[in-house]
C-alpha cells in the first residue's frame, strides 16, 4: 500500500506551551494507526494539526505534515477547507455535540455535503441510506428523520462516523471516539470503523487512551507521554511485547475488545 500521511519531526506549541515534541510517523492507504496516551499527552493535538484545527493559540513550530504531496501546515484556510471533508474526515469525542438539537439529522447531513458539492436532496438521500446500510444501520430512514436528542449517545457517535464518511475521505481522524461510551457500545463503534476500512479502504488515525480499543483495531501503534513518542511500530509487537513501562501500564488499565 502507498503512503498517504506522514508526520516528520513535528513540534506543536499550544498557549505558549510545547505540547508536542519531535513526532514522526506514517500511515499507508487502508492502514489503521492507533495513537495511545493519557489525557494531556498531546495525541489529540497531533490530529487537530493535520486538520488545521489548532485555533489561534496553536501552531506547528517545526516539521512537516504531508498528505499526498501537500505540506498541510503551509496551506491557507481556503486550501484546508477543500481538503477537510472530501480528503480528511474527522470524528470528534462527542459527535452528538456537533449536531443542532432542533433540526433533523438528515437536514444537517445534507447541508454538510452540499457545502462541498452540488447535489440534489434525492441523490443525497440515496447516498446516505446506502452508506448507513453498508455500515450496519438497520433503519437509516428513521435516523435521518430523527432529531439528535432522540438518539442515544452511542447512536449519535455511530451517526457521527457515518457523517464523516459521506464525502468518502481517504483518511479518517478519530479523536477518542469511544471514551464516553459503555463497553458494549464501544464494541459497536469499533466494528463500524473497521467496516469503514473494509468497505472504502479508508486509512484511520485513532486517538485513544484505551489500549483495548487499539488492540481491536490497529495495524500500528504510537504511544505518547508528555508530548513525546514513547514507542512506535507494529501493533502486535508493541501490544504483546512492550518495551516501555508506561506502555505496560496503559495495557494493564483497560479491558480488551476483541476483533
Amino acid at each position: 500500500m502507498a503512503e498517504i500521511l506522514r508526520f516528520e519531526h513535528v513540534d506543536i506549541n499550544y498557549n505558549g506551551f510545547q505540547a508536542v515534541r519531535d513526532i514522526s510517523f506514517s500511515v499507508d492507504e487502508g492502514e489503521i494507526l492507533g495513537i495511545a496516551g493519557e489525557s494531556g499527552s498531546g495525541k489529540s493535538t497531533l490530529i487537530r494539526a493535520a486538520m488545521g484545527l489548532l485555533g489561534n493559540t496553536g501552531m506547528v513550530t517545526r516539521g512537516d505534515i504531508w498528505y499526498k504531496g501537500k505540506n498541510l501546515p503551509e496551506l491557507n484556510e481556503a486550501e484546508l477547507r477543500k481538503l477537510n471533508g472530501p480528503e480528511l474526515g474527522m470524528i470528534f469525542q462527542n459527535a452528538g455535540s456537533s449536531f443542532c438539537s432542533i433540526r433533523t439529522v438528515g437536514a444537517q447531513l445534507y447541508e454538510s455535503v452540499a457545502e462541498h458539492e452540488s447535489i440534489t436532496k434525492e441523490k443525497f438521500t440515496i447516498r446516505v441510506l446506502e452508506l448507513l446500510k453498508r455500515l450496519g444501520f438497520e433503519d437509516g430512514r428513521k435516523i435521518l428523520d430523527s432529531y439528535p436528542f432522540e438518539l442515544s449517545g452511542g447512536m449519535q457517535q455511530r451517526v457521527g462516523i457515518a457523517a464523516a464518511m459521506l464525502l468518502f475521505p481517504k483518511v479518517l481522524l478519530a479523536d477518542e471516539p469511544t471514551s464516553a461510551l459503555d463497553v458494549s457500545v464501544q464494541k459497536q463503534v469499533v466494528e463500524e470503523m473497521l467496516l469503514v476500512r473494509e468497505a472504502f479502504g479508508t486509512a484511520i488515525v485513532l486517538v485513544t487512551h484505551n489500549i483495548g480499543v487499539i488492540r481491536a483495531m490497529a495495524d500500528k501503534v504510537l504511544v505518547m507521554q508528555n508530548g513525546e513518542m514513547i514507542e512506535y511500530g507494529d501493533a502486535n509487537q508493541i501490544l504483546n511485547n512492550p518495551k516501555e513501562r508506561y506502555t505496560k501500564l496503559l495495557m494493564s488499565a483497560v479491558p480488551h475488545l476483541e476483533r
